[in-house]
């Protein structure tokens, strides 16, 4: 009340308190794709589809009778139960046993990896590339220099030499 001048309002608001629900929705979405805190999908466990050649092999895959040579199709049935049924207890057995050491294996491999890849390789990639570049601007001044010179001359030397071809017969 009786100010001249008055702080315009933003419509989108602070950026930590926003006033509209876009905003606020594309925060909240930030906020969910955060690698450590991300949902999981627990229905499509290979999204990216990795292991498509190796999860999808079925009994038919392993086990064929060919026409002419049939078991009985009770034996066949109980081979069928028991081949799927023990692959997939005995894969829940081992994953139970040896998924977490693994899967601390493997992200300790992958950690080390990563701390390689940023600390120790790009730079030193980065290093070279830097050196590179000024020993290649001095070697093409000393290309320029000497070599650029000598080659002009050879050209201009055999440039006045001609060749004619002549067919006799």
């Amino acid at each position: 009340q009786g100010f001249l001048y008055t702080a315009p309002i933003r419509e989108q608001g602070n950026i930590y308190k926003p006033n509209n629900k876009m905003m606020a929705d594309e925060l909240n979405e930030k906020a969910v794709h955060d690698v450590h805190t991300k949902e999981i999908d627990l229905v499509n466990r290979d999204p990216k589809h990795l292991n498509d050649d190796v999860v999808k092999i079925d009994f038919e895959d392993v086990i064929a009778e060919p026409e002419g040579t049939h078991s009985f199709d009770g034996i066949w049935k109980a081979s069928f139960t028991t081949f799927t049924v023990t692959k997939y207890w005995f894969y829940r057995l081992l994953s139970a046993i040896f998924g977490i050491p693994m899967a601390l294996i493997w992200g300790i491999y992958f950690a080390i990896l990563s701390f390689l890849h940023i600390w120790a390789v790009v730079p030193c990639i980065r290093s070279y590339l830097i050196e590179i570049q000024c020993i290649s601007r001095v070697y093409s001044i000393c290309i320029h220099t000497f070599c650029d010179p000598l080659f002009e001359a050879i050209g201009k030397m055999f440039s006045s030499i001609r060749a004619t071809v002549r067919k006799e017969i």
